[in-house]
């Protein structure tokens, strides 16, 4: 019995070793943000579409089918990644150090406040990348709605990969905030 149960637990071992290893991905700002204060910009609340709120990366294989991928996994949630860079990349844009992600303590430092609905943000195996966000601006503390668009584009893939497909992603990111600062100015 004793053997049997050494047997097992060695090969346990071997199918696990066996599997491949797990890539980790992460969406990038254009940089830093900018260091000091400014205009108070709040990015948040994210809604993402279904098949985005996931751990793993996704494609778009055909019209009407995706390919989810096990391997290939956002180092975090995706949502708070998305928040996380629009604001350092609105933060760049406008100018100001003073960017909060959503929740946030209170409002009073706050003049903006920038919510999103990522309708689709993937790669697809036409070489591109795309997003559709839907975004409002609202000015605080009376959350009159400053601003409401949809912003769409794509992204050319500059090698295969889904390190490229991320930061083909990244890029629409940067243009998402350069749409949505247009509007705060």
């Amino acid at each position: 019995m004793h053997r049997l149960l050494i047997l097992l637990a060695a090969l346990l071992l071997l199918g696990g070793c066996a599997q491949p290893d797990k890539t980790y991905y992460v969406l990038t700002a254009s940089g830093p943000v900018p260091s000091g204060g400014g205009i108070g910009i709040g990015v948040g609340p994210i809604t993402l579409a279904e098949y985005l709120d996931r751990p793993n990366l996704v494609t778009q294989e055909a019209p009407n089918q995706l390919g989810v991928s096990e391997d290939h996994r956002w180092a975090g949630e995706l949502s708070a990644s998305i928040a996380r860079v629009t604001a350092a990349n609105l933060g760049r844009q406008l100018h100001t150090g003073n960017v909060r992600t959503y929740p946030w303590q209170t409002d009073s430092e706050i003049a903006y406040q920038v919510t999103l609905d990522v309708r689709q943000l993937h790669s697809e195996t036409d070489g591109f990348a795309v997003i559709e966000c839907g975004w409002r601006a609202y000015s605080l503390p009376d959350r009159h709605l400053k601003a409401s668009k949809t912003f769409t584009d794509r992204e050319p893939l500059k090698s295969d990969g889904f390190n490229a497909s991320v930061a083909a992603q990244s890029i629409l990111l940067q243009r998402l905030a350069a749409n949505i600062a247009t509007s705060l100015r």
